[in-house]
């Protein structure tokens, strides 16, 4: 028989006191260079502050795009906010989509089990060696669509592994500038990855993950990073390849399926567009607030629920659960729901309804555990709606007699 555990599925096609979760931990692999007796490649470090970088010997001068990286994560998390950030480097040999296989030792299994599942954010970024040339396929690095493929069966690996699941971010490198030859990602079923195109810098062949990752970082689990009222980003440029975000055509490579940085008439700075995944715009799972939502409830559910593996179970007769039980077992998850989700603002119930907590746990009490030594619990949240697209009917108003 396999070793007792506790297993979660996510569940697709529905939509048509606990301890507080650290819902921003990220953590990025990134192209680096060793620096001698403090930093040494290959190997987890967790920072939580710019300052932890400096002190790991790391410069904009011997590693500028780990310290671009990181610095802007800071900038846009907040300079203050102690927010945890694990990084990795590598060589510039490593490609995007070796730093995201989860058969290799290295990479994103070996950060993951450095931070013990602790990460739910994992981002990679690659700055290749002087020479390199990319092999260019629909309008961007090859090697990106091969990542985002590693990418999901990563956050498999992380779920069933440490029982972490976790969003992977990758950057869009080499981007062509043609929005019309990329990939669609509404066509693709990856619900666990999203990609950035655009950077603060100009035609510099990345994209700026680390500012991303700083904004997914700062916010709770069910904010779009593109939400106006929290404000514009803590850049004062932004390029998508060699044309400010005001000139380029920011609103085809969104209908794509990638994240990406636009501005607004009337209001000053820049906004990330919106927060896909590569994935059908039908997928419960399309967006990075849903993604973010469900993996927090997974998080929970798996820590209430592992309190009661190979505890005893009063039975019937006929060796099903008893209705006292159930009815327990779903109050229990319900409630850890509702402490650490609902009572932040993290799901989407009508708070005038005082009946509406968010989340619905059901537990079947005919169900055999005795033959089985299985319990079957269906757990649903309730996510928020977004206002993408507001219409509004304007026209005159004329005096009446």
């Amino acid at each position: 028989m396999a070793l007792p555990r506790v297993t979660i599925n996510f569940a697709n096609g529905a939509l048509g006191a606990v301890a507080d979760l650290a819902d921003g931990v990220v953590g990025l692999i990134c192209t680096a260079v060793a620096v001698p007796s403090t930093f040494a490649l290959n190997t987890a470090y967790k920072l939580t502050s710019l300052d932890d970088l400096t002190a790991l010997g790391i410069t904009v001068a011997n590693n500028p795009a780990l310290y671009k990286h990181v610095s802007e994560f800071y900038t846009e998390a907040g300079t203050g906010s102690g927010a945890e950030l694990w990084i990795y480097g590598v060589a510039d040999t490593v490609t995007l989509a070796q730093m995201l296989d989860s058969t290799s030792a290295t990479g994103a299994q070996a950060l993951q089990a450095a931070a013990n599942g602790r990460i739910r954010i994992i981002v990679a970024a690659r700055k290749p060696g002087t020479g390199y040339t990319p092999t260019t396929t629909n309008g961007l690095d090859s090697d990106v669509y091969t990542a985002i493929t590693n990418g999901q069966v990563l956050a498999g690996y992380c779920k069933d592994t440490y029982q972490a699941p976790v969003l992977v971010l990758i950057e869009g490198r080499s981007y062509t500038g043609t929005a019309a030859n990329l990939t669609n990602m509404r066509q693709a079923s990856n619900n666990a990855v999203a990609v950035l195109i655009g950077d603060t810098a100009s035609d510099s062949g990345n994209a700026c993950v680390g500012l991303l990752a700083g904004r997914i970082a700062k916010i709770p689990v069910q904010r779009n990073i593109g939400r106006v009222k929290d404000g514009s980003l803590a850049i004062a440029a932004a390029y998508i390849k060699d044309k400010t975000a005001e000139k380029a055509d920011t609103a085809g490579i969104h209908d794509k399926g990638y994240v990406t940085i636009r501005t607004f008439t009337g209001r000053t700075g820049y906004f990330f567009s919106d927060d896909p995944t590569c994935s059908l715009v039908s997928d419960d799972y399309s967006q990075i607030t849903a993604r973010r939502t469900v993996d927090k409830a997974y998080r929970v559910a798996y820590d209430t629920l592992l309190n009661e593996l190979l505890d005893e179970l009063p039975v019937t007769a006929e060796g099903t659960l008893t209705p006292a039980f159930a009815k327990s077992l779903e109050n229990k998850v319900e409630a850890a729901i509702v402490n650490t989700m609902t009572i932040n603002g993290n799901l989407g119930n009508d708070t005038t309804d005082t009946a509406d907590k968010g989340v619905q746990c059901f537990v079947d009490y005919t169900q055999n555990v005795i033959s089985t030594s299985k319990v079957m619990i269906t757990l649903k949240v309730k996510p928020y709606g977004y206002a993408r697209y507001i219409e509004v009917k304007l026209g005159f108003q004329t005096l009446t007699a």
